[in-house]
Parts: C-alpha cells; sequence; structure tokens
C-alpha cells in the first residue's frame, strides 16, 4: 500500500490511497473451507437465537461446493436436519418459482409484461392514480397494494381453489401509483400465479410440477397440499423455540393453500440446490 498526500487550495487535507496489484495466487474456495467456518458458525448461531434446526446449502461453479444439516427436524425423536431428505416450508422462497414460470410464458409468447393484467384475470382489478397494473408491476413489488397478512395463513375455513380465494377475498388497498414505489406484496405474486394457472391451463401447483420441478429433477419439492405422505413423513417440525419443544401445528409455518404461490412450497435443500443451480 501507499498513500499520498495531498492539499487543495483551502488546505483541507485529503488521502489518495492505490492498493498494489497482488500477484500471489487466490486461493480455491472449497468445500472444506465453507464446511469449517458453518461448523463454527451455524451451532453458535442455533444456540443463541434457540432455533432446533438448520440446513445450509452452498453451491459455486456450477456445482454443490456443500450442504449440511445442523440440529434436529424433530427434538423429541432426536432427528437430524437432513440436507437430503428434511422437507422445510421455504416461505417467499417460493416466488422464485412463480417468476419462473411467468418468464416461461412470456417465453412462449403468451403473456405480455407490461400488458394490463385485467386482460388475464376473470375479475377486475380496479386502476388506480390513473394506471393499471401489469405483471411487470407485480413481479418488482411496484403494483402498490398496501401488503396484509392475516389472510395468508390457515384458517381451515377459506376456499382451496385460487381462484375461488381471490373472487372471495377483497383486493388489499391501492396506496401507491403503479410503478413507483416498492412495496412487498403477497397478494401480487398470488395474483401472478392465477395468471399462470389462467393462460396454461393447468393448476398453478401442477405447472410448477411439470415445468419446473420435474425438469430439475426436484422430486422432493411440492406445492401440493396436503403433502404427499413421503414429504410429510420428513417435514421437519416446527418451534417457536429450541428450549420449549412442542411443536406447533403444520399450518403455522405453511401459508393456506389458496396461496400457493406467495409462500406454499415444501422442498429439501438439496432440492433447493438444483434450482440454484439451474438459475
Amino acid at each position: 500500500m501507499w498513500s499520498q498526500v495531498l492539499r487543495n487550495l483551502t488546505g483541507t487535507v485529503a488521502f489518495v490511497v492505490a492498493a498494489s496489484m497482488c500477484t500471489a495466487a487466490v486461493p480455491a474456495l472449497d468445500g472444506s473451507d465453507v464446511e469449517g467456518w458453518l461448523d463454527g458458525a451455524v451451532p453458535y448461531g442455533l444456540h443463541v437465537s434457540d432455533i432446533a434446526g438448520a440446513v445450509v446449502v452452498v453451491v459455486k461453479d456450477h456445482e454443490v461446493l456443500l450442504e449440511k444439516g445442523y440440529g434436529y427436524a424433530d427434538i423429541a425423536k432426536h432427528t437430524p436436519m437432513d440436507p437430503m431428505q428434511t422437507g422445510i416450508g421455504v416461505g417467499s422462497v417460493s416466488k422464485l418459482f412463480t417468476w419462473t414460470a411467468v418468464m416461461q410464458l412470456v417465453q412462449a409468447g403468451k403473456l405480455d409484461l407490461d400488458r394490463n393484467i385485467n386482460d388475464y384475470l376473470d375479475f377486475k382489478i380496479p386502476d388506480a392514480f390513473g394506471k393499471p397494473v401489469t405483471m411487470r408491476n407485480l413481479m418488482t413489488h411496484t403494483a402498490g397494494f398496501e401488503e396484509m397478512m392475516k389472510t395468508y395463513i390457515t384458517s381451515g375455513e377459506k376456499p382451496r381453489d385460487l381462484g375461488a380465494y381471490l373472487r372471495a377475498v377483497p383486493a388489499p388497498e391501492r396506496i401507491f401509483p403503479p410503478g413507483q414505489i416498492p412495496a412487498y406484496s403477497n397478494y401480487g405474486a398470488t395474483l401472478a400465479g392465477y395468471i399462470v394457472e389462467r393462460l396454461s391451463g393447468e393448476p398453478f401447483p401442477a405447472y410448477i410440477e411439470h415445468h419446473v420441478l420435474e425438469p430439475l429433477a426436484m422430486d422432493r419439492s411440492t406445492f401440493e397440499h396436503p403433502l404427499p405422505p413421503a414429504l410429510a413423513a420428513s417435514l421437519a417440525k416446527f418451534y417457536r423455540r429450541a428450549s420449549s419443544p412442542e411443536p406447533l401445528p403444520e399450518s403455522a409455518n405453511i401459508q393456506d393453500p389458496s396461496d400457493d404461490p406467495a409462500g406454499s412450497l415444501v422442498s429439501t435443500a438439496d432440492d433447493i440446490s438444483h434450482f440454484m443451480l439451474a438459475i
């Protein structure tokens, strides 16, 4: 390193710092490096945060560098977290699969990102601020919808059909002009998934299975609910705290199947690595 002191006309001191070129070879990052770091960081994080378990997958240069489980999927049975087998509700990571489906339909010429979404729906989203909502707005969370969470957790009382759900639940308030202010919206992602369903002619979970999960050999992943028996049997238990190991019901942590596109995917760390590598 070298530095040169410069003075401007007012006498203020400024430092200009330049780094010399490093000629030494940069060590390659490998799985043992990552594992050593994670073996220190993750168990400590689980302990101080009172979390039962976690799985981690790291990809680099078109391959899986490391996948590993920490802690327990079932505390009472001492079932370890297994990156190959343990099913986890991945929450809003589900939206990446919805956007992938949307872009497949764009590629097929069936959907225009900048067209009024009402052209693809069987009900109407009223214009607000003199502008319609487009798919690009939904994908960038700039449709201007107010976020609402109370409709996104399973109650057992709502319709499970995506279209019936969207027609039954009032649309959120429009609080921003479309295309201007980023404001996270689960409702917007659910709308996008319903458009996928209508344009493809397949129920949303089936479309994702046939066009995303199966091509990527993600055979332990699904948007279907109830879960297939094999995945249900390996689903990680949900705990409020590891120190109070009475598990919560599955419905406390997996969104209602009516809201599939926004957050209902269940997957494993290994399956998610297939998606990461494809992307």
